[in-house]
């Protein structure tokens, strides 16, 4: 790679996790770059090993927006985009350009086209010198991100009292289902955290929430700001504020994302992950983040009182990751 600064494609697609996970990565680099918006059709869907680098699994238009003059970095996140990436780096070697490819998660196969694999602990991934084994998952909740968010959001929330504790709900998975008795248990958990403390309940649901939301809203007992997920139209979805203003969050253990972002402050955190709902990489997950002292579970004694006052260091891993890139790029 030469000195100049390098020309730098983002790829984005549907899901916020992934989404958030190369947004993040690509702006710890300090460095401007493109987001490439890809949508999948329904080769997609099949094996990475079956697709090898390609743009198959792309709509046409997504295929439109791929073109030269190829960048020196591509960054992407989850294994749909793995193949695409692999795909924009064959292309500009056929053009004579080197790409570096800079992958958050596994993708199963090709591995040696990456030049970085930032893969959570929680995933396994083995060693090799591509491989960067980080905790979580990167996001954008950056310190000054937060700071923003909290500013933009403060006065609203003055009727309530505090302490605020921020109620993250996620939901459903491909394989496991986000009941409406755990959507119940965990009002009812969070209501009484937040009684006892004197606050209130800064409350946001998700698209996966589905059926449970009704559940999760008509069981909340404290005092509540609630924004029920799909009301975006009309109102600004207050996720990255509630985590922003927060004296203590409780997150759904469903989503590797959700519980990073949670733990982006230095608040207490508690994690609600019933075994019906825990997939095991997520249980890996809440097992480190437990252990590195950056949440704990909203379990026996925590679900019966108060929240406590303790705090952390924030967990974000995009900066680690973007270190990891320059150093590879820079001889």
């Amino acid at each position: 790679m030469t000195n100049k600064t390098p020309d730098i494609w983002a790829l984005t697609d549907d899901r916020a996790g992934n989404r958030s996970q190369c947004l993040g990565v690509a702006d710890a680099l300090g460095i401007d770059y493109q987001i490439k918006e890809i949508a999948y059709g329904p080769w997609a869907a099949l094996p990475n090993g079956l697709l090898g680098a390609s743009f198959a699994g792309l709509t046409p238009d997504s295929r439109l927006g791929l073109h030269p003059p190829w960048p020196d970095v591509v960054i992407a996140a989850g294994r749909r985009t793995a193949p695409v990436a692999r795909k924009i780096r064959a292309l500009a070697r056929r053009d004579a350009r080197e790409c570096f490819l800079a992958q958050v998660m596994d993708p199963g196969v090709g591995r040696g086209d990456f030049g970085l694999l930032a893969v959570p602990r929680h995933d396994g991934g083995g060693s090799g010198a591509n491989i960067l084994a980080i905790t979580g998952a990167p996001h954008q909740l950056t310190e000054s991100r937060l700071a923003e968010e909290a500013g933009r959001w403060a006065a609203r929330f003055d009727d309530l009292a505090k302490p605020w504790i921020a109620l993250i709900v996620g939901g459903s998975t491909r394989k496991r289902a986000f009941t409406p008795a755990m959507a119940i248990e965990l009002a009812a958990r969070a209501s009484k955290m937040a009684l006892l403390a004197g606050g209130s309940l800064l409350v946001t649901t998700s698209r996966r929430t589905g059926g449970a939301t009704d559940a999760l809203i008509e069981a909340i007992t404290a005092p509540a700001q609630v924004f029920r997920w799909g009301e975006g139209e009309v109102e600004e979805n207050p996720y990255h504020a509630y985590l922003a203003l927060a004296d203590a969050v409780i997150v759904t253990g469903d989503s590797s994302s959700m519980c990073s972002e949670a733990c982006a402050g230095s608040v207490p955190v508690y994690i609600y992950a019933p075994p019906a709902l825990t997939a095991p990489k997520h249980g890996r997950l809440h097992q480190e983040l437990y252990q590195e002292g950056y949440a704990r579970p909203l379990s026996g004694e925590m679900a019966d009182g108060g929240y406590e006052a303790w705090s952390h260091a924030p967990l974000n891993a995009a900066g680690e990751v973007a270190r990891a890139i320059m150093d590879r790029l820079v001889p």
